[in-house]
């Protein structure tokens, strides 16, 4: 469906009124040359004050006809440019929420910012332009043209002859700026995304003193931006001058040969100024319209963009069987490379599984896969070859909201979200009480929470910024636990947490109390060897599954890892 239809047929009345409106308001003003033709061939060159009367009369009416046209032209295309405006940004975010994994790789949050702001902006002064003056400018063009013909033929010959010339004028100017504004609007992205990268990382930036760096990486996204805004304007720089420049020339040529004509009386000194008149008007239309294609070139870059969002691919449906699942997990012969990615599988053959109400950490090196897995499970990405079982169920044949309803994560990184405390806890469980927000604090440890300023209630700045690392990882893992999910997954949840209180949060989270399957992806051999099962990863392979006992025996790497962990601070 085209990206406009299902918005006219939402509008279509106000927007018919509109264009009706600016058709009549058109005509208004063609009646004007013709009607100053009368009075001067009938009033003034024969001398009847009536005649002169009568006709400015109906001038003035015409006028104020026209003059009530445009107020309720106005009105209507502002009201419904910007509903349909609000409507495209809402569809364009509803589109994001949906997004898969595949489609957030590929697009960049500074450009999907850019898309729903600037382009959506773009087709909303489009869509004004054309109720308000775009519909306007051509049939006033034409209907220039033809009664302009109709008062004199021989005249009109040197307004097709000026139209034709604009026409190349037109059309050269379009095949030339397409391009040139797409390219605008992709450098605009990238300012945008350099902006976003230093806000996100700005305790980094003046960590290091990075600020010489960062701005001179703003300086070329501008730079850029600035260059490809200048050679995107040029061309209606130059067109515009050499339309006027058309026209005036036309007009000059037909003052001259109205004053041949009128001498040998082949022409009315009142169709000459009509003609001078509507030819004034022919440029200003054909600027008008000049001016209409440029845009139509902005906004037709601005649609391809708002379209490659509309049309990006969306998580997966809900179309599978929606069933009560447990904690039992099982991967089978899973193969894994990430869509675009290098190509290199991220998991290889990997095959384990996990009871429900048991226990297990996954450990490995840095890049060994281990929140691949967590994803893999979750369904963000479909695996390549393999199978994934919860509860004996291939996860590709269940809802995926059964899927992920069933499964509390709490992320490597903790993400919240401005508002308050209680809010941000709440977003795991947003029916939960307040006695069940208690508990999930107190299991999570997160007490700190009682001495802040306003407690509960206090208010988080965007991402947690006014709160330390810890305290970020403690109300995310509380969040987690409120969700109350047969599973919850750990990803390195605890890194930011003292020795002390991570051991207390494991222990509130043991599955023989929790009665949940707890899977903790960790670096730490001191966190992973209180699990019943642990899978050590190494590049996207399982080299080691088993009890801490038996890895200990029959696993080189998590022996390395141990000595390296454990046995060394031992010595220290």
């Amino acid at each position: 469906m085209n990206l406009y239809s299902k918005y006219f047929k939402k509008y279509k009345a106000p927007f018919l009124t509109a264009v009706f409106c600016v058709a009549l308001e058109a005509v208004c003003d063609l009646l004007g040359p013709t009607l100053m033709s009368n009075i001067v061939n009938t009033g003034i060159e024969q001398g009847s004050l009536s005649k002169v009367y009568y006709w400015g009369a109906l001038m003035v009416l015409v006028t104020m006809i026209g003059a009530c046209f445009a107020v309720t032209r106005n009105i209507l295309a502002s009201k419904v440019s910007q509903r349909m405006g609000a409507d495209l940004r809402y569809d364009l975010f509803e589109k994001i929420v949906h997004f898969s994994e595949l489609s957030a790789d590929k697009l960049e949050s500074g450009s999907l910012i850019t898309r729903m702001t600037n382009d959506t902006s773009q087709i909303t002064q489009f869509v004004n332009g054309i109720m308000r003056i775009f519909l306007k400018a051509p049939i006033t063009c034409i209907g220039s043209i033809v009664l302009a013909s109709l008062l004199n033929f021989r005249l009109s010959l040197i307004i097709y002859s000026v139209v034709a010339v604009v026409a190349i004028l037109i059309i050269v100017s379009m095949q030339l700026s397409y391009p040139r504004f797409y390219k605008l609007q992709q450098a605009m992205d990238k300012v945008n995304s350099v902006v976003q990268e230093y806000l996100i990382g700005v305790r980094l930036v003046k960590a290091f003193g990075t600020y010489d760096k960062e701005t001179e990486k703003f300086e070329i996204a501008n730079t850029n931006l600035m260059k490809k805004g200048v050679s995107s304007q040029m061309i209606v720089t130059l067109t515009s001058p050499l339309i006027t420049l058309t026209v005036g020339i036309g007009t000059v040529i037909v003052i001259l040969m109205g004053s041949k004509m009128f001498v040998s009386k082949l022409a009315n000194p009142g169709d000459i100024a009509a003609f001078t008149i509507y030819m004034a008007q022919i440029l200003t239309s054909l600027i008008m319209i000049t001016n209409i294609f440029n845009t139509f070139v902005r906004t037709k870059a601005s649609t391809v963009r708002i379209k490659e969002v509309l049309n990006s691919e969306e998580d997966f449906n809900h179309s599978g069987e929606k069933k009560e699942l447990n904690g039992d997990i099982e991967f089978k012969n899973v193969t894994f490379a990430y869509p675009s990615g290098s190509g290199v599988p991220a998991i290889k053959d990997l095959s384990f599984s996990v009871k429900d109400g048991q226990s297990l950490a996954i450990i490995g090196p840095t890049g060994s896969g281990k929140s691949t897995i967590a994803w893999l499970l979750l369904r963000f990405y479909d695996i390549n070859s393999g199978s994934i079982l919860i509860n004996g169920n291939d996860i590709k044949r269940l809802d995926i909201a059964s899927v992920r309803d069933n499964i509390s994560i709490v992320p490597q990184k903790p993400m919240l979200f401005s508002g308050s405390v209680t809010d941000n806890i709440r977003w795991g469980n947003k029916e939960a009480s307040d006695e069940l927000i208690y508990e999930s604090v107190e299991k999570a440890q997160a007490n700190f929470i009682e001495n802040m300023q306003n407690g509960y209630d206090s208010i988080l700045g965007s991402a947690g910024v006014n709160i330390s690392g810890g305290q970020k990882q403690r109300l995310s893992i509380a969040r987690g636990i409120l969700k109350d999910s047969s599973v919850i997954i750990l990803d390195d949840a605890t890194s930011a947490l003292d020795a002390v209180t991570e051991a207390k949060v494991r222990e509130n989270l043991n599955p023989e109390i929790t009665k949940k399957t707890v899977i903790t992806i960790t670096q730490r051999c001191g966190t992973a060897m209180f699990a019943d099962k642990i899978l050590v990863m190494n590049n996207g392979v399982k080299v080691g599954f088993g009890t801490h006992a038996e890895l200990m025996q029959n696993c080189e790497i998590y022996q390395d890892i141990y000595k390296t962990q454990i046995e060394s601070s031992k010595e220290v």
